[in-house]
């Protein structure tokens, strides 16, 4: 074949891109062929302007090279190509819609190039094309100036935050939303603040302030782009300093230790890592920054009124015309808004009945959305009626396994954190459902009984308390939190520490051969530990007691009551004994002690124990609290009941079985893989395989043979047999040639 013939075309472009090499190589040489070109440039532009629809092909292809060469080398001849930016914006801004795709692309990317070079500043870049891409109806054009303005506004933030830049473009984006609640051009202000969040370049309250104008929009889209902000713009930050985050080094010796005591097994060398990756993680979040102290949520200036004003304008107003999708969104956000700042909207709450109903589509999003809107200062007596409703419409023996499994744990996660909305003639009955046949049904119901032997095991029967809520209520110890009542911090694992310091005490006191249960004055060393740090004690009085102080008579007699009748009823006082010395010790070390740098290491390395053995699964240990019922939402998979409980079908078992083993073109077992495999390798079956097809008449005289042998001929037949095989069978494999 003979070679193809180079167009003028392709000429033309080499020796432009030749003459831009020399150029920035020699400015000074080739300025003569530079003003040359910048000639032919100004009436291209000319006759560009003069007839933008009516040029040809040519000469649009003509004047996009020549602008492709002044952007390359206009940093080498500033003064003649000053005015070469303003021209390339005009004609861009006035004739953006009647531009060829190509020249349109090559302005976009000069001017792109000529802020590379800092030939113009990107405020300058920013207003020519943003205004471009709120108004033009090419979906092309909107993507590139998209990406070019995401592009630049990443880089003017790189070695440092551009204030200056960030604040005039945050301007122009709140002004946009703000100016027109009802134009679709306010879409474009939620994807670049949206992007530039999870970018983590913007991080004050601007940004939050644009998309709250923008969840009150009356356009839809704008609308959805604004919640789904709030709800999911978190979780993408957190995604992204999870992938560029290292792994901590955390000292796991003990439990290999413990782990290699016992039996070793692959499941447990199994679940030893998964505990220790499963730590790792939690330790990695607990020392890296809160996101929720940084979080949109958080940033709000007026959550209160914030709230009100998108259940009114969205929720409550029939005139809306928002989809059934876009309205469980805002609902999300609204009550997580409510659950997380702990906001009174009571009109919020007998909003949800009509929507509590198993023929209501998307019902488990509502009541998750309504257990997202409850906390403690929410009045019971407002929840009590849903509770109800929930209750009657899902769980009862006429419902399908799943509704009554959805109701129940949706009557959990709201009980969680109100416990007071429920009675105990609701509670009791609900609590039976415990022995359904259903599994997803009996954990729901387990759960709820689980969560009230902690919460308020006044409510249930005495026989479904259970041994621990039991001896703690006859102690004291669990009482049931009045309404607006707030638990008292303290320190994550300061129990440990205790139980730690004192067996350090005890084994002290052994090696100087003194009794472990002498008192504290025997050895006056007790109280400086191994690093030589001295422990601070606070003397409260004069016998070094604490004075306990109640604020009436009247709060003191149920406790001294209870305390009472539980060490009557129990074997002595052994109990209550116990409970008081443990408060004691706690309250002790908490207020009479501070806790040295040592303390401080040994407390960090009890709880990384004491994590590892809860991820292992260990039963001696407490239920996890519910902090996840204040700060996290709660989505509909929560609260309809696991797929795993549901037996699989076959398709679906065989779907599983595939993953497992991609290599495989069906699914077979594996004496046909072997099979197959020796099939295809050429060998024979086994003599057992053989004896597997033959016919019935063929073996029947063997059968009745074995059936008429004597106890003498059955020992030699299989004295030979244990011969044979030890010899290696017939062949005599196993003898040594």
């Amino acid at each position: 074949m003979g070679k193809r013939k180079v167009t003028a075309l392709e000429k033309t472009e080499a020796n432009l891109a030749s003459l831009q090499y020399k150029i920035r190589g020699d400015p000074r040489s080739y300025e003569k062929e530079f003003e040359t070109h910048w000639g032919q440039y100004e009436s291209s532009r000319d006759q560009f302007l003069d007839s933008p629809i009516g040029s040809d092909s040519n000469s649009l292809i003509s004047f996009r090279e020549q602008i492709d060469l002044i952007a390359h080398v206009s940093d080498c001849y500033p003064e003649a190509t000053s005015g070469f930016a303003n021209d390339l914006r005009e004609i861009l801004t006035r004739h953006h819609a009647v531009l060829e795709t190509e020249l349109r692309e090559k302005i976009v990317s000069s001017l792109v190039l000529l802020r590379r070079k800092e030939l113009i500043d990107s405020s300058y870049l920013l207003t020519t094309l943003f205004p471009i891409l709120v108004s033009t109806p090419s979906k092309t054009l909107r993507a590139l100036l998209y990406s070019k303005i995401l592009s630049d506004l990443r880089n003017a933030n790189t070695k440092a935050t551009n204030h200056k830049l960030n604040r005039t473009m945050q301007q122009v984006l709140y002004n946009l939303v703000a100016s027109d609640r009802s134009s679709p051009k306010a879409v474009w202000a939620v994807k670049i603040t949206r992007e530039m969040w999870k970018r983590q370049l913007w991080t004050d309250t601007k940004p939050v302030d644009i998309m709250k104008e923008a969840c009150l929009a009356d356009n839809e889209k704008v609308v959805g782009g604004g919640v789904r902000f709030f709800l999911g713009g978190d979780k993408e930050r957190e995604e992204i300093a999870d992938d560029s985050s290292d792994e901590d080094n955390i000292d796991v010796r003990k439990v290999k230790h413990q782990i290699g005591i016992n039996k070793k097994s692959k499941k447990k060398a199994k679940a030893l890592d998964k505990a220790v990756d499963k730590v790792k993680r939690q330790e990695r979040k607990k020392n890296a920054p809160h996101p929720l102290n940084f979080s949109a949520l958080h940033l709000l200036h007026d959550p209160q009124g914030f709230a009100e004003n998108l259940f009114q304008k969205h929720l409550l107003n029939s005139k809306a015309k928002l989809t059934l999708e876009t309205r469980l969104l805002i609902l999300q956000l609204v009550t997580r808004l409510v659950g997380l700042h702990k906001l009174t909207v009571i009109a919020l709450y007998p909003w949800f009945t009509k929507y509590l109903t198993p023929r209501q589509e998307s019902v488990t999003s509502f009541m998750a959305s309504l257990a997202q809107a409850t906390h403690n200062l929410v009045p019971p007596d407002v929840l009590e009626p849903l509770i109800v409703k929930i209750a009657n419409e899902f769980v009862s023996e006429a419902s399908a396994p799943e509704v009554a499994a959805a109701g129940l744990n949706a009557i959990r996660e709201t009980c969680a954190r109100q416990p007071l909305a429920m009675t105990d003639t609701l509670l009791q009955d609900l609590v039976q459902y415990r022995k359904s046949k259903d599994k997803g049904t009996a954990m729901a119901a387990k759960g709820l009984l689980s969560l009230y032997r902690e919460q308020a095991a006044e409510l249930l029967a005495k026989r479904d308390r259970g041994k621990q809520a039991t001896m703690n209520l006859k102690t004291g110890e669990q009482r049931q939190q009045k309404f607006g009542e707030e638990q008292v911090g303290g320190i994550e694992g300061l129990e440990l520490l205790a139980k730690w310091k004192e067996d350090e005490r005890k084994r002290k006191r052994a090696e100087k051969g003194l009794p472990e249960d002498g008192e504290d004055g025997d050895v006056e060393d007790d109280e400086e530990d191994s690093d030589g740090w001295e422990v601070a004690s606070i003397e409260s009085s004069d016998s070094g007691e604490w004075i306990r102080v109640s604020d009436s008579e009247d709060e003191a007699e149920p406790v001294a009551k209870k305390q009472r009748r539980g060490s009557e009823n129990l074997n002595g006082d052994d109990s209550t004994e116990n409970a008081e010395e443990e408060l004691k010790a706690l309250s002790l070390l908490a207020t009479t002690q501070i806790l040295t740098p040592a303390d401080l290491a040994k407390l960090h390395e009890l709880r990384i124990d004491a994590s590892i053995d809860k991820a292992m699964g260990n039963r001696n240990r407490k239920k996890q609290d519910e902090s996840r019922h204040t700060d996290e939402g709660l989505t509909a998979e929560q609260i309809e009941a696991p797929a795993k409980l549901r037996k699989s079908t076959k398709e679906e078992r065989v779907a599983m079985a595939k993953d497992g083993k991609p290599g495989r073109e069906e699914h077979k077992s594996t004496q046909a893989i072997r099979k197959s495999k020796k099939e295809a390798e050429g060998k024979s079956t086994t003599n057992k395989e053989k004896a597997r097809k033959k016919n019935f008449l063929m073996t029947l005289g063997k059968a009745k043979s074995k059936q008429k042998r004597s106890l003498v001929d059955t020992r030699k037949v299989l004295h030979n047999h244990i011969s044979r095989s030890k010899s290696g069978g017939r062949r005599r494999n196993g003898v040594a040639k």
